[in-house]
C-alpha cells in the first residue's frame, strides 16, 4: 500500500540545521596535510548529509547539489561528481518555458543540459539524516523545496540498515497564473565503477510501471552476476493523484542530448523503452520525470527514491560478507525495486520516527543551538565511515559452493535474528588510516553507538573480547623505525579489528605503524568500555561473558609496571593513541586510564564473584593511586610523564581521560577532587584560551610558559574528539561555561571553516588539518551523556525531598 499525502505533510528545514547558500564556495586556508609517503584525503569543502543506511554503503550529496562522495564499495573512498546523477526542473508559464539542472556545477559532459543555476540560488540545510534544498531563483516562477533522508533511526536495527535515499519535493505556484512543472531524476548505470567495471558492457536499464509506482531499474552485467561488486539500482516515484510519471531507460551518459531535448520540450519523458545492454566502453543512464499542473497558489508534492542492492562486502583478503539489509531483502542483488517500494510506502512513518528521536534534543532550551547542530550532524560518520554491518557467515566468491548460495530473504523481522545475532559491526577510523573499530579511538567515539544503538556497541566489545587470547606470531615491520614485532601477542589488545585491505573480524590488527603489543592505553580502554556498557546499556551478561578477557587484559598491562609502584611505565616511544608523541615512565594519560580500569575491573569482579581477582586489583589500585599523586602532580596539573624530558612538564589536554570515564560511569574520584578541578582549570586557561583565540578547541600540549608544545606534530594539534571529550568532562564536573566554550571551538572550526561533513581528527592554528572524515569526533555524544547524567542526578536528589514532603 502506497501512502498518499497532502502537501502539508512535508516539514521545512529545522532551525537547528547547518545551513549554507547552495553552491557557495569556501576559500579559507584549510587544507589537508600532504605527506610525501601518504597524501591525505582532501575533497575540498563540498560536503553534505550522506544517503544510505548503517553498513549499506553511502552516497554523499554536496551543498552544490551534486552526488559526489562514493562509499558504495565499502571501505573505499572516491570523490567524483557524476553529472548524469541529478535533479532537473522544467517550468512553463504562459508561452514561456525553460529547463534547468538544479546544481551549480559546470561539467565537461552533458553539455546540452542547461547548467545555469548560480551559486546562492537558495539555501542548503543539513541535520542528519535530513537535508533540505530551498531554491530561491528568479528564473523559476515557482517555489521549490526538497527534503532528502534515509531511515537511520536510533534504536532501530532493521530499517537503519537500508540502502535507500528518499527525496520529497514541495512545489508551490506563487504566481497568479497556472504553471506546468516537471522534475527529472536521472542516474548513471555505473555499477562496478569502483572496480573499473562500469564500462565493460552488458549493463541494462529496465523501465517499470506497477503497483502505483514507476521508475527504472539499473542492472549490472548478467555475465558477472556472481561478482561481488554487482547488483542493481532503482530510481522510482509514486504515481499519485495529479502526478504524471514518465521514464527514459537509456541515454548515453557522455552526451544525453536526446533525453534533455525531450524533457525540456514539455517537462515529460517519452516513456522510451530501449532495453539494449551497454556496449563495451559505453556508459548508459536512465531518467524518471514527474509532471504536475499547478493552479495559482496551489501546492503539490512529488516523491522519488534512490535504492541500491549491492549485497556483498569484499575485503582485500578475498573474504566476503553479506550486508545486514540482506536479512530482509535477500542476497540476490536484484531487489533494488523492492527496497525502493518499501521506502515509498513507509517514508512518512520513518520521518516521524526521526522527528521523535530528535525532538527531546532540539526542543531543549538549555542546550546551545550550535551544539544541537553539531551533535546530530556528527552522526553522519556512522553511515559515511566505510561502515560494515554483516549478515551471516563469511565466504569467498571464488568458492563454487558459496557462489550458488544466493539465498532468499529470511522471513523474520525485528531487532535481531532468531539466534539473537546482530552480526559484526564496524566503522573505519578514517579513510587515511583505514582500520576498523580502532580501539583507542572508539574509546571516545563509541558514546554515540552506546546511546543510540546500544546492542551494536555491545557486539563490538564482544568482538574485541574474543581477540584478547589471540596470538598471531607473524613478524611484521613496524613502520616507525623499521623494527620487527609480532603481529599480535596474546594478552595485548589489538589496535583494531582489521582493515578493508585485510580480513576484518577474522584477523585483527592491521595497524603496524607502531608495535601495539607494548601500548599502554588499549587494554585499559577495553576494560573501561566493557564496564561502561555493562552499567549503562545495561548488559549484565557482558560482565560474565567478558570477564576472562578483562582479567587477561589487566594482567598483561600490569606487567609493564617494572618498578612495582602500581603504574605501568612507557617505553620512550609513542605507545598509546598519541602515536607520534613519546612517553617515558609513568604518565598522567595512561596512568589515569589504568587506575580507572582497575576500579572498573573491581566492580566487574564483584559482579561475577571473583573475590581473589578483586582483592588483587584493589591492592594494585591503592598502590598505583599513591604513586600517581606522588610522581605526577606538579601543583597545577598532572605531568605529561615523569621522565623529565621535552614534554614532561607540558599541560596535556587529555591528561585525565581516565577520570572522565570514571565520572561518566560511577567509579568515583581517582585522585583528589580539588586537584581534578585545578587540573581542568589549568587545561582550560592554557590549552583552550591559549589556542586560536580561545575558539578553536583545546590544543593537545602547552608548555609551562604558555607556548604551544611543538616537540611533535601531535602535541601542537587540536584533536576534535579529544576536545569534545574534555568538554564532557568539564561539564560533568560543573565547569559548564568552560565546557561549552571548549566544545564550541571544535564546532566553529568544523562548521565554519569548510570542514562540514568531513570532520577531521586534528588541525593546527594555521588551518592545516589531518585525517578528514574521522571517527573520534563522535565523542560529542559524551557531552550528551554528561547532560543526561546531570539531569538524572538532579532528579534522584529531588526524590527524597518529594518523599519527605
Amino acid at each position: 500500500m502506497i501512502e498518499r499525502h497532502g502537501p502539508e505533510a512535508l516539514s521545512g528545514p529545522s532551525p537547528y540545521a547547518w545551513r549554507r547558500p547552495i553552491g557557495l564556495p569556501y576559500d579559507g586556508p584549510e587544507r589537508a596535510r600532504q605527506d610525501v609517503d601518504q597524501p591525505l584525503v582532501d575533497d575540498g569543502p563540498w560536503g553534505g548529509v550522506p544517503l544510505g543506511g548503517l553498513g549499506a554503503g553511502s552516497i554523499g550529496r554536496t551543498h552544490r547539489g551534486d552526488f559526489a562522495r562514493w562509499h558504495l564499495d565499502v571501505g573505499r573512498h572516491r570523490f567524483e561528481t557524476i553529472p548524469a546523477d541529478q535533479f532537473s526542473v522544467f517550468v512553463a508559464k504562459g508561452g514561456a518555458k525553460s529547463a534547468h539542472v538544479l546544481s551549480t556545477i559546470r561539467p565537461e559532459t552533458l553539455r546540452t543540459w542547461n547548467w545555469d543555476m548560480p551559486a546562492g540560488a537558495g539555501i542548503y540545510h543539513g541535520l542528519f539524516p535530513y537535508a533540505w534544498w530551498e531554491y530561491d531563483w528568479a528564473e523559476l516562477p515557482v517555489r521549490l523545496m526538497q527534503r532528502q533522508f534515509s531511515p537511520v533511526i536510533p534504536g532501530n536495527y532493521r530499517e537503519s540498515s537500508y540502502p535507500v535515499g528518499i527525496f520529497e519535493w514541495q512545489i508551490e505556484n506563487t504566481s497568479p497564473d497556472p504553471v506546468t512543472v516537471g522534475l527529472m531524476f536521472s542516474w548513471l548505470n555505473d555499477i562496478g565503477r569502483d572496480r573499473g567495471q562500469d564500462r565493460r558492457g552488458g549493463h541494462r536499464n529496465v523501465s517499470l510501471h506497477k503497483d502505483g509506482l514507476a521508475g527504472v531499474v539499473l542492472q549490472g552485467p548478467s555475465d558477472a552476476a556472481d561478482a561481488p561488486w554487482n547488483g542493481s539500482v532503482a530510481i522510482m516515484g509514486v504515481e499519485d493523484t495529479g502526478v504524471h510519471l514518465t521514464t527514459w531507460d537509456r541515454f548515453l551518459a557522455d552526451d544525453g542530448s536526446d533525453v534533455w531535448a525531450d524533457f525540456a520540450a514539455d517537462g515529460r519523458l517519452g516513456d522510451v523503452v530501449d532495453g539494449r545492454p551497454s556496449k563495451s566502453g559505453e556508459a548508459i543512464g536512465a531518467a524518471l520525470a514527474a509532471t504536475v499542473e499547478l493552479a495559482p497558489g496551489e501546492t503539490k508534492r512529488v516523491s522519488f527514491v534512490l535504492a541500491w542492492d549491492l549485497p556483498v562486502v569484499e575485503f582485500g583478503s578475498g573474504t566476503c560478507w553479506y550486508k545486514r539489509y540482506t536479512r530482509f531483502f535477500g542476497h540476490s542483488g536484484a531487489n533494488a525495486w523492492a527496497i525502493g517500494a518499501d521506502a515509498l510506502a513507509r517514508r512518512s512513518e520513518w520521518s516521524s520516527a526521526i522527528d521523535a528521536w530528535q525532538a527531546p534534543i532540539v526542543n531543549d532550551a538549555t542546550r546551545p543551538d550550535w551544539y544541537k547542530t553539531a551533535l546530530i550532524n556528527e552522526l553522519y560518520y556512522l553511515v559515511d565511515g566505510g561502515t560494515v554491518w554483516t549478515e551471516g557467515e563469511p565466504f569467498n566468491m571464488a568458492d563454487p559452493a558459496r557462489r550458488s548460495a544466493l539465498l532468499p530473504a529470511a522471513p523474520e523481522s525485528g531487532k535481531t535474528g532468531p539466534d539473537g545475532s546482530l552480526g559484526h559491526f564496524a566503522v573505519l577510523e578514517c579513510y587515511d588510516y583505514a582500520c576498523y573499530n580502532t580501539l583507542d579511538v572508539n574509546f571516545y567515539a563509541s558514546w554515540a553507538l552506546l546511546m543510540l544503538w546500544p546492542d551494536l556497541d555491545v557486539s563490538v566489545l564482544r568482538d574485541f573480547a574474543a581477540t584478547v587470547d589471540l596470538d598471531d606470531p607473524e613478524i611484521v615491520t613496524v613502520g616507525w623505525k623499521g623494527d620487527l614485532a609480532p603481529w599480535k601477542v596474546r594478552g595485548a589488545m589489538p589496535h583494531d579489528l582489521g582493515g578493508p585491505g585485510g580480513d576484518p573480524f577474522l584477523r585483527p590488527n592491521i595497524y603496524h605503524w607502531r608495535d601495539i603489543n607494548i601500548w599502554k592505553d588499549l587494554n585499559s580502554k577495553f576494560v573501561l568500555q566493557v564496564w561502561r556498557d555493562v552499567l549503562l546499556v545495561p548488559a549484565p551478561d557482558l560482565a560474565r561473558d567478558t570477564w576472562p578477557a578483562v582479567v587477561q587484559a589487566m594482567d598483561y598491562l600490569g606487567r609493564f609496571d617494572r618498578d612495582g609502584d602500581g603504574l605501568p611505565e612507557h617505553d620512550g616511544q609513542p605507545d598509546q593513541t598519541y602515536d607520534a608523541w613519546s612517553m617515558l615512565g609513568p604518565s598522567a594519560y595512561s596512568g589515569a586510564l589504568w587506575l580507572a580500569a582497575l576500579r572498573a575491573a573491581i566492580r566487574l569482579g564483584e559482579m561475577v564473584g571473583d573475590t581473589a581477582s578483586v582483592v588483587r586489583f584493589r591492592q594494585l589500585h591503592d598502590r598505583g593511586s599513591a604513586s600517581f599523586e606522588a610522581r605526577l602532580w606538579n601543583g597545577r596539573c598532572y605531568r605529561f610523564d615523569a621522565s623529565g624530558e621535552a614534554s614532561s612538564e607540558s599541560v596535556m589536554a587529555d591528561q585525565l581521560a581516565g577520570q572522565w570515564y570514571a565520572d561518566a560511569t560511577g567509579l568515583g574520584d581517582l585522585v583528589s577532587p580539588e586537584r581534578i578541578l585545578t587540573a581542568l582549570r589549568t587545561v582550560y586557561e592554557s590549552n583552550v584560551l591559549g589556542f586560536g583565540g580561545g575558539d578553536m578547541g583545546a590544543v593537545n600540549g602547552i608548555r609551562p610558559d604558555g607556548s604551544i608544545d611543538e616537540s611533535t606534530e601531535q602535541s601542537a594539534e587540536s584533536w576534535t574528539g579529544t576536545t569534545y571529550g574534555l568538554a564532557a568532562f568539564m561539564i560533568g564536573r560543573g565547569l559548564t561555561e568552560e565546557g561549552w566554550r571548549t566544545a564550541h571551538g571544535a564546532f566553529a572550526v568544523t562548521y565554519g571553516r569548510g570542514l562540514w561533513f568531513r570532520t577531521p581528527e586534528a588541525y593546527l592554528q594555521n588551518g592545516q588539518y589531518r585525517a578528514a572524515m574521522y571517527l573520534r569526533p563522535l565523542a560529542i555524544w559524551a557531552i550528551e551523556h554528561a547532560l543526561r547524567q546531570q539531569t538524572a542526578n538532579a532528579a534522584a536528589a529531588e526524590r527524597p525531598k518529594s518523599a519527605e514532603a
